[in-house]
């Protein structure tokens, strides 16, 4: 009688773990469904310490970020206002420049419903020690409308919170060009 309810018990936590984790698997699946395609960039603001919002990379910033249906992702954007160069070749400073004016990588996503992350596995990025390296982000989504946020990160000797605002209208790249590129093509 004790083997028959040790048994039982075992098979009992052992469905429910299943269960448990078809549902959480389930849930982030119906998660990434929401979120696959291309996605343009509305805004960057980081927080400081003392709640002061800034905009490092500009009030206007460019860029995609693109989630596919087998798990891939790659993101860039660009500051605002753009670098500019005045040379070809272009000047050590104008490397610099547009350097740290512009940010890309690409890898694999996981989202993970019950924490509200979302984790980006980077593969490649043009900043050679990040590859390798997990990105958690705490996430939201509200209509058209994707918002990406780091855990406090250290930047210029202080905590920043950076949260990054994204959306997914199907005129994404309509908007990004300009009527004379568009006319061009």
């Amino acid at each position: 009688m004790r083997k028959y309810l040790v048994f039982a018990s075992i098979l009992v936590l052992l469905v429910i773990a299943v269960f448990s984790f078809a549902q959480n698997r389930r849930g982030n699946e119906e998660i990434a469904c929401k979120v696959v395609g291309t996605w343009r960039l509305i805004s960057i603001e980081a927080t400081r310490p003392n709640g002061e919002v800034v905009h490092d990379w500009g009030q206007n910033p460019t860029g995609l970020i693109i989630y596919d249906s087998s798990g891939r992702m790659a993101v860039q954007f660009m500051r605002d206002p753009p670098p500019t160069s005045g040379s070809n070749p272009l000047t050590i400073e104008e490397k610099n420049a547009a350097f740290e004016g512009y940010y890309a990588y690409f890898g694999t996503y996981e989202f993970n419903e019950k924490d509200g992350t979302v984790t980006h596995h980077i593969q490649s990025s043009m900043r050679p020690y990040e590859v390798g390296t997990d990105y958690k982000r705490f996430y939201k989504l509200g209509g058209n409308r994707l918002t990406l946020s780091t855990p406090p990160m250290l930047r210029e000797g202080e905590q920043r919170v950076y949260r990054l605002v994204w959306d997914a209208r199907s005129d994404v790249w309509k908007t990004m060009l300009s009527r004379e590129q568009l006319s061009s093509r």
